[in-house]
């Protein structure tokens, strides 16, 4: 059995082709996925702004092998971001994503000397 990494990744994209109707639902939502919706969950968190409404990113947690590495992980992490949006009826473009391996993360402790 390969060894799992859990992965934070990012999805950004640009809102395109938007019709009337999501347009008008994405900014009545739009206080509901400002800054303090960013969270990373398996099911994906979208935030955006609603003026302009231009850019989205979407958070999600994946756990993959870590032989596949963070490649797979994005590709994932943009399979879902795409099902979710077209499931929501939002047109958009341009997806790119960033990961970070968690289980390979340095974590930078101040020394006592430093608090």
């Amino acid at each position: 059995m390969s060894e799992q990494h859990t992965y934070r990744v990012i999805v950004r994209g640009t809102w395109a082709e938007l019709t009337e109707q999501s347009r008008d639902r994405l900014l009545a939502e739009a206080a509901q996925h400002g800054m303090a919706s960013m969270r990373f969950t398996e099911e994906g968190s979208l935030s955006y702004e609603a003026r302009p409404l231009k850019h989205f990113s979407l958070r999600y947690v994946v756990v993959s092998d870590a032989a596949d590495g963070e490649e797979m992980a994005a590709a994932l992490a943009e399979e879902r971001a795409e099902a979710h949006l077209t499931g929501l009826g939002h047109g958009f473009t341009g997806l790119k994503s960033t990961v970070t391996d968690l289980d390979t993360m340095k974590i930078n402790r101040k020394s006592a000397s430093r608090r």
